[in-house]
């Protein structure tokens, strides 16, 4: 896809040079840099696993059952009345 983005002239000439040093097109430098920064937030924003995970190695393939039993804790708690004190 063709976009016009507007850089600074300083920013510009910098990823020119740098491309040209690599080897690979301003396209493709411009690329990979935007696709490292979108990958950086994606990881910031995860929310973090409990400390119980990492004993357990993330169990990464169960993750989406995971997720699930997650969320049916999380309402679960939520619904949880308190008895009246007497």
């Amino acid at each position: 896809m063709k976009t016009t983005i507007d850089i600074p002239d300083e920013l510009f000439r910098l990823a020119k040079a740098r491309a040209s040093l690599n080897g690979v097109s301003l396209r493709q430098l411009v690329t990979d840099a935007l696709r490292s920064q979108l990958e950086r937030e994606a990881k910031r924003s995860r929310a973090p696993e409990p400390p119980w995970m990492k004993g357990f190695g993330g169990l990464a393939d169960l993750a989406a059952e995971t997720a699930r039993i997650r969320a049916l804790i999380e309402e679960e708690f939520e619904s949880i009345e308190l008895e009246p004190e007497t």
